[in-house]
């Protein structure tokens, strides 16, 4: 089977919606509360730690098992470049995942972390790292995976290269998390960004407020 076949499986995979599944079966819909994001930093918030653990475990492993697996279930001659493509589409479906009819998905972080789980797992662990620091110096999720979007591609351009495709794919991905972030940039250049664990009302003239991501 050409490989190609994988990338709509990889997108439907990404497309699982799981913090809006775990909203439901609590009786909400997070669309509605705290930042109204699909992601795990609002699940973590609104339906407490531990959901939102699993919520961040599941999106990651959305990301990762593609990117380790269907190059062997759907065998060619370029199996990074496959695998590549895989991720992308797994990240693509959890941003616009088809199950909610390609909106309000979340903004890609954990499914990203899944993909360089594969891809890189030492670049991941990096940036994981500045994340992890990041948060507990300023207690912003948004500050922290701005800054370890950054890192990420530099400790892959110090472990792989820069003639390897997996850097250019970091660089991209730094960008997109900029840009799923622009709001959050907003806030925190105004001093507005709500920090990790601190409740805020939810702005209902804005879909994404209180830093949420994933």
């Amino acid at each position: 089977m050409h490989p190609a076949a994988g990338l709509p499986l990889a997108y439907l995979a990404g497309s699982i919606p799981a913090a809006y599944l775990a909203g439901k079966a609590k009786g909400i819909d997070l669309r509605q509360h705290g930042s109204g994001n699909l992601g795990a930093t609002n699940v973590w918030r609104v339906l407490g730690p531990a959901i939102g653990v699993s919520v961040f475990a599941f999106d990651a492993a959305k990301g990762a098992l593609p990117v380790f697996y269907f190059p062997r279930v759907f065998p060619s001659a370029h199996p990074e470049l496959w695998a590549i493509a895989y991720g992308v589409a797994a990240i693509a479906g959890h941003v616009r995942p088809i199950f909610l009819l390609g909106k309000g998905g979340g903004k890609g972080v954990a499914t990203a972390a899944g993909v360089f789980l594969g891809l890189a797992p030492v670049p991941l662990l990096v940036s994981l790292a500045v994340f992890v620091l990041t948060l507990k110096l300023s207690g912003y999720v948004s500050l922290g995976s701005l800054l370890a979007a950054l890192a990420l591609p530099i400790a892959v351009l110090l472990t792989l290269g820069a003639r390897s495709p997996i850097f250019w794919v970091s660089v991209v991905l730094s960008a997109f998390v900029f840009y799923t972030h622009r709001a959050n940039i907003g806030r925190l250049r105004r001093g507005e960004e709500h920090r990790f664990g601190k409740k805020k009302p939810k702005d209902p003239t804005d879909g994404d407020a209180g830093g949420g991501t994933s």
